[in-house]
């Protein structure tokens, strides 16, 4: 799941791909290096200057038509929490939506069912949007995360939501200080082991800078470490910045796991 971000002020590209050809460009490149799902987001996770409902579907409905006229293959995911972007994204062509708050708004689930779309449950330990975690504590992270995300997730089928569009994903970061998103990743195997498909957001996160002690643009090995960590744990969807280097890993991990076979076998064979 490669993001796409339509703000001005990401944490991580600065608004480098808030105007629409930037934009475009690095969905094509994401796609040739790899990635399965586009994620495009209108607002970013931290705080900052408020955005409205309608500017972020400004920002994100229209482009979402355009990647969906570009790419009529590609999942289209869109990052939100408010139910009115989910309906026009939905009405502009994606297939997924990215409630990374966690079911803040509980129509977006109810959107979902009806256009048809997926849905990705997440853990934000109670978390309003674009706030940061302040003193934060659980008796035991995982079961908070697993009693959170297992409710929406049986909500949203109960909604009409397809059973095989739900994702959950413990939410690194959101509701959390560094310990506990150390502790969610090692503990992963509690959440595959529920049957839903595990979406985990690593990339380049508070985590894992606290963790190696590095800023923003010096945490790709690190990410890269979790990423690993996370595919033998048993996590299926990634969403990243760097596609092809996680692409990487993840066909390194399949192939020492007997998944898949080496992309080519030269040595020892003649």
């Amino acid at each position: 799941m490669a993001i796409v971000n339509r703000t001005p002020d990401s944490f991580y590209d600065q608004g480098a791909t808030f105007t629409d050809e930037p934009a475009l460009e690095r969905v094509a490149q994401a796609i040739a290096h790899g990635a399965a799902i586009i994620d495009i987001g209108g607002v970013k996770a931290g705080p900052g200057e408020e955005v409205s409902t309608a500017e972020e579907i400004r920002r994100t409905a229209g482009f979402v038509a355009e990647v969906r006229r570009r790419h009529p293959d590609v999942v289209i995911s869109v990052d939100t929490w408010r139910h009115e972007v989910a309906e026009a994204a939905c009405a502009a062509g994606a297939d997924l939506l990215n409630d990374a708050w966690g079911g803040v708004d509980p129509e977006v689930a109810a959107v979902a069912a009806r256009d048809g779309a997926g849905l990705v449950c997440t853990h934000a330990g109670g978390a309003l949007p674009r706030t940061r975690p302040h003193r934060v504590g659980y008796d035991d992270v995982m079961a908070d995360i697993l009693r959170v995300t297992l409710a929406l997730a049986e909500r949203a089928v109960d909604l009409g939501v397809r059973r095989d569009g739900i994702l959950i994903d413990p939410g690194h970061d959101f509701g959390k200080n560094t310990r506990h998103s150390l502790e969610a990743t090692r503990r992963l195997p509690e959440m595959t082991a529920t049957g839903w498909p595990v979406l985990v957001s690593l990339s380049n996160k508070d985590f894992v800078g606290e963790s190696i002690d590095r800023a923003v643009h010096q945490r790709l090995v690190g990410t890269l470490a979790a990423t690993a960590i996370s595919s033998w744990l048993g996590a299926q969807v990634y969403r990243v910045h760097e596609v092809q280097e996680t692409r990487e890993v993840l066909d390194m991990v399949s192939a020492i796991r007997g998944d898949r076979p080496p992309a080519v076998a030269r040595r020892g064979l003649a």
